[in-house]
């Protein structure tokens, strides 16, 4: 038996830009992503601290030490700037791997610095 399991979470970060014209995604800063074992192109779920909006995108690199966090394309709107995020990715496992994982979990600075 698989089950998804949390694998990666990056607690309450600032929304530092928001591209309705981009064809869509989240970028986040190259650290925060090392740090939180997350990789490009990887689905993660973004959760609005301060209004409650959740929706699934990818991941886009963003520029290290810059402290990026963009939502594009229609995600821009569920987003105000200088609102907080929370950043979530799942993995699939098997039951037995999924009882002893530990998730990656960072709690990043107000400026979105590790």
């Amino acid at each position: 038996m698989q089950i998804q399991v949390l694998k990666s979470k990056i607690h309450k970060v600032r929304v530092t830009e928001a591209d309705l014209n981009y064809i869509g995604s989240v970028t986040i800063d190259e650290d925060l992503m090392d740090a939180a074992g997350l990789i490009e192109n990887e689905q993660v779920h973004v959760l609005n601290y301060n209004n409650g909006e959740r929706l699934i995108t990818y991941v886009i690199k963003g520029e290290r030490a810059s402290g990026v966090i963009c939502l594009n394309g229609p995600a821009a709107l569920k987003v105000t700037l200088g609102d907080f995020v929370i950043i979530l990715s799942y993995a699939s496992m098997g039951f037995e791997k999924a009882t002893t994982f530990v998730p990656k979990v960072i709690f990043p600075s107000e400026n979105n610095r590790l």
